[in-house]
């Protein structure tokens, strides 16, 4: 496969590896992206993850709780400049509340009453009136029995809508004040310290035996033995689960408590056990590509139009 300059410069802005490296990769993998991006971790000439994750969309999320139950729906538009008008924050903020009371995900989301119209005829009409594309791109509701589910939103363009939104669902008979209060710290946390998991056992079976195998070809490219090197995985492996895992983290505030122990320490203070049921983390535009366009192109384009 022909290896282009635009796939050299998509490759280096996922990877920050040098120009060079970027292109052997890709001659490597027959121009796969994916393939290409793993094979610069096993050189050890990349960061792939934290690069691409960056954002690459408009719009906003929002959160909606009712105490026990809490929702982050994200809705994306082409530009900011739609995201920071008011009738679609209203919008947005309407259609978190329906999330919250009316839906479970976003196809009974976009077929729910809103209005006596549905959110999806709602939004054509927005749309059709602002001349710009929407869409709800995705919803995650949390719910728990007895406890709170808190909510931080960072960047916030109004209150309950942004670019960082988070829930935390905190299971306990406690004190709910406590536990609200416990919660938003927590909350705060995993928007700064961007977990991908809740913990070691919810971690995707593949990805795992993935970084396991960047780790030996690491290990390799330094000389390693291989005895020495299976030595060396569980180690490794322990520092990747505190990267990864909400959990295992260490709690950002004070630099240096578990997550998993701050949970231990507030059962006292809250006057029963806590349990982390689970957390949703949701960063606008997170994992789209967004296109890029050739500006010199488009002014060429436009004079000879």
């Amino acid at each position: 496969m022909a290896i282009t300059a635009a796939m050299v410069k998509d490759l280096r802005e996922k990877t920050g590896a040098g120009m060079m490296d970027a292109k052997k990769a890709l001659e490597e993998t027959d121009g796969d992206m994916e393939a290409a991006i793993e094979y610069l971790r096993k050189k050890g000439m990349a960061k792939a993850d934290k690069k691409s994750s960056r954002t690459a969309a408009d719009g906003l999320v929002a959160l909606a709780t009712d105490g026990t139950t809490g929702v982050a729906v994200e809705l994306n538009a082409e530009t900011d400049f739609v995201a920071r008008n008011e009738e679609f924050q209203n919008f947005v903020r309407e259609v978190a509340d329906v999330a919250l009371k009316s839906a479970d995900d976003v196809e009974s989301l976009k077929a729910a009453d809103m209005g006596g119209k549905t959110v999806a005829d709602n939004l054509t009409a927005l749309i059709a009136k602002i001349g710009e594309n929407m869409t709800i791109r995705r919803m995650e509701k949390l719910s728990v029995s007895d406890g709170v589910v808190a909510t931080y939103m960072h960047n916030a363009a109004a209150p309950n809508l942004g670019k960082i939104g988070v829930l935390i669902a905190l299971e306990s008979t406690g004190d709910k004040a406590k536990l609200e209060e416990l919660g938003k710290k927590i909350a705060m946390h995993a928007a700064a310290a961007f977990p991908k998991y809740l913990d070691r056992d919810s971690v995707d079976a593949t990805e795992l035996e993935k970084e396991k195998d960047i780790i030996r070809e690491q290990a390799k490219a330094e000389g390693k033995p291989d005895d020495i090197i299976e030595k060396m995985l569980a180690g490794r492996m322990n520092k990747y689960f505190q990267e990864i895992c909400l959990l295992e983290q260490v709690f950002v505030i004070d630099g240096e408590t578990k997550i998993s122990k701050l949970l231990e320490q507030a059962a006292g203070d809250v006057g029963a056990p806590v349990t982390l049921k689970a957390y949703t983390r949701y960063q606008l535009g997170e994992g789209i590509e967004k296109e890029e366009e050739d500006f010199a192109a488009e002014v060429a384009k436009a004079a000879n139009g």
